[in-house]
């Protein structure tokens, strides 16, 4: 006996309506977008570290909503059904206008909605790996890196040709740690500063070496560095060097300088007792003959574990590439050399540098209190405002209040003026088990050539040999530079 149809009717008919139908569209481009994306950045050149974000959350957001309409719009069927006691129709008859105009209208929107995901989707995909993106999407925490990052040689290289790469690890760790980021920032709980070396780089020799080519490590460098004492007249001192840069490939020239460290006939171990990599107790060197040497600082007597030994590669000197902070003392003498600021101004150097690196909380406190107390030395000079400018534009590309970033906690290894860099090794007390020792500090001519130091007629006077390095008006004798090389020395 027939009777009236069951509310409860078949379970695919309860979407059978135009508002689960929109759910499964959404659905299905999302599912479409996550192929899409996880394929495109499968088969990429090298991956891209917010792919983690698109494909695993922004896309099962997507598809969560329309999931969510597919279930709306049975519900609201359901509820219809039992209301009326019957079953809702739901037909398409092409015969009537109306229907046939909305079955057409459906299937366009579907078409237009898929085709707009996949060029969103890629279109997306490519944002996220500009450099646009990874400076400027999370404002405050990057600011400081992507400012360094467009004033270094490397603000023409992409931040994911370093920070990712190709190949199945490490795109899985950018995956992930694109997830990590935004979880980080969305709950303002990321690092202040944010903390390096950052310790899933992959090796240099996977990214650097993209570019700089170890063969080609060869020959010496003319580098001038020139500086201004904090004095009245803030009086001129250069020194003009050559540096050992030397080779690495005794294929293409003779191994040595400072490369030898990078040379395929050897290999670096060392182990770090901080997390900055400053700090170094025990140093191994393998020849390429197999000959293996200890280095230990007097104390160290523990058997280094596996685990924490670390094989040398170019980051551990160029560990500052492409996000440099200038210490104060330098960004001054540079802007001195220039001419941007004007060294006949007395006290300039001592003044500029004071104004610097004052506490300051935020940017606009640092930019009112540089301009006030400069302003207040120099009333009466009309050179002011340019110095008021130029100090200012200093401190908005090197210090960062609100992430506390500046030079004093990030140090850089190349060379070893305000930050111990070679003497972390090369500072005479790492001893091995014959007395032998790593090149001291004091062995100036091992790494650099001074061709001429002083100024004005001093410096015409190349000496090919080399001269003893003096500083100032004194000798030097056995110490660190950066003992008393703080980067913001006013005296």
């Amino acid at each position: 006996m027939n009777g009236p149809p069951n509310p409860w009717f078949k379970f695919s008919e309860q979407y059978r309506n135009w508002v689960s139908l929109s759910g499964a569209v959404v659905a299905t481009a999302s599912l479409f977008s996550f192929v899409f994306l996880f394929a495109i950045d499968l088969f990429a050149h090298h991956g891209n570290p917010y792919m983690g974000i698109l494909a695993y959350v922004v896309s099962p957001m997507f598809f969560v909503i329309g999931m969510g309409l597919l279930a709306l719009g049975a519900r609201i069927h359901r509820r219809r059904a039992r209301a009326g006691g019957a079953r809702p129709a739901f037909t398409i008859d092409l015969s009537r206008p109306r229907d046939k105009r909305a079955l057409i209208g459906f299937i366009a929107g579907t078409v237009v909605f898929l085709l707009v995901s996949a060029m969103g989707s890629y279109n997306t995909y490519h944002y996220t790996e500009s450099v646009s993106f990874c400076g400027e999407a999370c404002h405050t925490p990057m600011k400081p890196e992507y400012t360094a990052y467009l004033n270094s040689s490397h603000a023409r290289v992409a931040c994911t040709d370093c920070h990712v790469g190709p190949g199945a690890e490490y795109y899985l760790k950018s995956k992930i740690n694109g997830v990590h980021q935004l979880y980080c920032v969305a709950i303002d709980r990321y690092q202040r500063p944010i903390r390096t070396p950052i310790k899933n780089m992959r090796p240099a020799q996977e990214t650097c070496e993209q570019c700089h080519w170890p063969k080609m490590f060869v020959g010496n460098l003319d580098r001038t560095y020139s500086h201004f004492l904090s004095d009245e007249t803030n009086t001129p001192f250069t020194v003009r060097l050559l540096l050992k840069v030397g080779g690495a490939d005794p294929m293409h020239g003779p191994t040595g300088g400072i490369h030898w460290h990078m040379s395929v006939n050897n290999k670096i171990e060392y182990v770090a007792s901080d997390d900055q990599r400053q700090i170094i107790p025990w140093v191994r060197v393998t020849s390429h003959e197999g000959k293996v040497t200890e280095f230990r600082v007097k104390g160290f007597k523990d058997t280094p574990d596996p685990k924490n030994i670390r094989l040398m590669d170019c980051m551990d000197c160029h560990n500052r590439p492409a996000h440099n902070f200038s210490p104060p003392n330098d960004a001054v003498d540079l802007a001195m050399t220039l001419g941007q600021i004007d060294p006949s101004m007395p006290w300039v150097k001592s003044n500029a540098v004071a104004a610097l690196v004052a506490p300051y909380t935020n940017d606009d406190e640092a930019m009112a209190k540089i301009d006030s107390s400069l302003r207040t030395t120099y009333k009466k000079s009309p050179r002011v405002d340019r110095l008021v400018a130029q100090v200012q534009e200093i401190y908005r590309q090197n210090f960062f209040p609100e992430m506390k970033s500046d030079w004093r906690v990030y140090p850089n290894n190349i060379g070893h003026k305000n930050w111990n860099g070679c003497f972390r090794c090369h500072d005479g007390l790492h001893k091995a088990e014959d007395g032998k020792t790593t090149i001291a500090a004091s062995s100036c001519n091992a790494c650099h050539i001074i061709l001429a130091q002083g100024s004005g007629a001093q410096l015409q006077q190349l000496s090919a040999k080399g001269l003893d390095f003096y500083h100032i008006d004194s000798e030097y004798s056995e110490f660190s530079c950066n003992n008393c090389h703080t980067g913001a020395s006013t005296k």
